[in-house]
């Protein structure tokens, strides 16, 4: 809104308006905001739901330090919501269908996680939302991504090309192809031809290879918002955990979107230049600070959690962002936390069914999952577990830092995989 409202005090010679014309003061200015909301406002929101008595109901699983968490209040993620979206309103171009498309992502699982926290909270039922409206909510959520993507003439890449050098064989310069034009490649790592296209998985098909490659490409949306938004939430189950490792992987996608939108930058990286994209700057910046924000009092030991209203809506964002900017295939690695604790989940679930369905006894893996469980537990893990080695219990808190330390390396890693081919 404000973008507007400077634009037009420009064309009056206003002095200073021109400043909201660049994407770097924008997408301060969002991390102020947001920075500032989540900060000031959360305190706010923190106490209204302790009057309301919306406090975490646990468990006792044996876990260090965990019956003191009993009775934080929950369904902070609200503060998340609230921190991202306003700046986001205040501070970008409403008309970018790319920034439409993340403002849906956001409002869409927010919705979803607080009618799991309300039910969970309010309705006392510890199931919360049941599974499969969650999967329809996420599934929903993918299908209208992908749709937009498809249909909307705004969605448009211009794709890089190599010019070589004859004598060493080597790559002289990175030039863009003049057109823009709609399509269905994407940054693959580690590979010299990083360019991937969804059209391969339909070569096929004949006459209808165009339908059926977007056809894949709305599938292979579906899967990754439903996996990520799903592993954050499995990550969230430490204090600071998902909010830490999701600043990091913030931080990550803001700088690909800005390289992304900036043909000097892409052309050095090699990727393909998106048109558009620098909005999602903006985004990234307000995402950050809402985090980071957050964290201020959701760092060990906790004034609130984030519920499911938070990490919901935290994985749903990456995954989206992470579709627009045809970073998606990066998603393993620069979410490697996420895919741990998913991970860690199957192979837990699946080997205790197997060990019981061969012997009739089950057998973990794992002390306990999700991952960052199974280094909190007291003792050992027992004669059905694999790793029976007893070992000191590691304090929350290092945990969590341990894990944002890999988040960071693996961040990194992430945007250095666009140069190791």
């Amino acid at each position: 809104m404000l973008y507007y409202l400077f634009t037009y005090l420009d064309q009056l010679d206003f002095p200073g308006a021109g400043m909201f014309k660049y994407i770097s003061f924008r997408s301060g200015l969002a991390l102020i905001l947001s920075l500032f909301i989540s900060t000031t406002i959360g305190r706010r929101i923190i106490n209204w739901l302790q009057r309301l008595q919306i406090g975490e109901t646990v468990r006792d699983l044996g876990l260090e330090g965990q019956k003191a968490k009993k009775g934080t209040p929950t369904m902070g993620g609200v503060i998340i919501i609230v921190a991202i979206l306003a700046p986001v309103l205040l501070c970008a171009r409403l008309d970018n269908i790319y920034l439409i498309l993340m403002i849906i992502t956001t409002i869409w699982l927010g919705c979803i996680g607080f009618a799991d926290d309300y039910i969970k909270v309010f309705l006392k039922n510890k199931e919360g939302l049941k599974g499969k409206f969650k999967i329809i909510g996420q599934v929903g959520l993918g299908l209208i991504v992908g749709i937009v993507l498809y249909v909307s003439p705004d969605v448009v890449i211009r794709e890089n090309i190599e010019v070589m050098d004859k004598n060493s064989n080597t790559v002289e310069r990175v030039n863009f192809n003049p057109n823009e034009t709609k399509s269905t490649k994407t940054t693959i790592p580690f590979l010299k031809n990083n360019n991937f296209d969804y059209a391969v998985l339909a070569s096929w098909a004949g006459d209808y290879k165009t339908e059926i490659t977007w056809s894949i490409f709305v599938l292979a949306v579906i899967f990754i918002v439903t996996a990520v938004s799903n592993g954050a939430n499995l990550t969230d189950g430490l204090d600071g955990l998902a909010a830490g490792n999701s600043a990091i992987i913030g931080i990550a996608l803001g700088v690909l979107a800005y390289m992304s939108s900036h043909a000097e930058f892409a052309s050095f990286l090699n990727i393909m230049f998106i048109p558009g994209a620098q909005e999602l700057v903006v985004f990234a910046a307000a995402f950050i600070g809402a985090t980071i924000g957050f964290l201020w009092y959701n760092a060990y030991p906790a004034q609130v959690f984030m519920g499911d209203t938070g990490s919901l809506t935290l994985g749903g964002i990456i995954a989206v962002f992470a579709i627009i900017i045809r970073k998606e295939l990066l998603i393993p690695v620069l979410c490697g936390i996420f895919l741990a604790e998913s991970l860690s989940v199957m192979v837990q679930v699946a080997y205790f069914k197997y060990t019981r369905k061969k012997t009739g006894v089950g057998k973990r893996v794992f002390k306990m999952t999700p991952l960052h469980h199974h280094f909190q537990k007291a003792g050992n893990a027992g004669t059905d577990a694999i790793f029976r080695k007893p070992y000191n219990v590691v304090p929350e808190s290092k945990i969590v830092v341990r894990f944002w330390l890999i988040g960071i390396i693996l961040a990194v890693i992430t945007i250095v995989t666009l140069k190791m081919r």
